[in-house]
């Protein structure tokens, strides 16, 4: 089976994904990209991920075009790609449908840096896009240009992407995103949130250059 180790984490995650509640029923997706091959393995259309198996998880090139599978991918495939045609670094991307990143969305805001985690997207405040049709070259577009530099982006009454140089990373950032969602939702319902200052911020920035295992695998902060 091609790219069986790939399709084997997309099962994987998809089920940690749901069990965390970061998408409920069959909403969200995840891909992995092998670079060497120049494709992606991407989770299906539709599927309950509790009953997704490794052949389900379809194999696409960046274009789209189907090169291992039966099943139909998923219907933001390009948002992906666009990631990994912009991205070089990415090596995987996850878009969820989390509560807090998903108020935020709805509200049209972007997620600020209430938290030091939040520099875990590699940029100070997690900006949000505009609303565009879920599937559509439009909603790509607008997720890569207002990612910018940073690894994730909200998508306007949508949800929450992100990027990773592979899935335990991109699967991490979503998390985190969601945590300090929550915390910023949270400490706005009962008074002015104290956000971190850019010199605050650059100073994390700076420390997580250096943070966790030399081999780069980090657990918390």
């Amino acid at each position: 089976m091609l790219m069986q180790k790939e399709r084997e984490q997309v099962v994987e995650y998809g089920k940690m994904m749901s069990a965390a509640r970061l998408s409920t029923g069959t909403s969200g997706n995840i891909s992995v990209y092998n670079k060497e091959l120049g494709l992606m393995a991407i989770s299906p259309s539709g599927l309950d991920y509790f009953s997704t198996t490794p052949e389900d998880v379809v194999v696409t090139d960046l274009n789209g075009h189907i090169v291992d599978g039966t099943r139909k991918p998923s219907s933001e495939w390009g948002l992906h790609t666009i990631f990994y045609q912009n991205k070089p670094d990415a090596g995987a991307v996850v878009h969820t449908h989390s509560m807090y990143c998903t108020i935020f969305a709805c509200l049209g805001q972007s997620v600020k840096p209430i938290h030091y985690a939040i520099a875990d997207a590699g940029v100070a405040e997690v900006p949000c896009a505009p609303y565009y049709p879920f599937g559509t070259p439009e909603l790509a577009k607008a997720a890569i240009e207002t990612c910018g530099e940073g690894k994730a982006v909200i998508l306007g009454n949508h949800g929450l992407v992100t990027c990773g140089k592979d899935l335990k990373a991109a699967y991490g950032l979503a998390c985190n995103m969601e945590f300090v969602a929550e915390l910023q939702y949270r400490a706005m319902s009962i008074g002015q949130p104290n956000y971190l200052t850019t010199e605050q911020m650059d100073d994390v920035m700076e420390r997580f250059k250096t943070y966790g295992q030399p081999n780069g695998n980090k657990s918390g902060y």
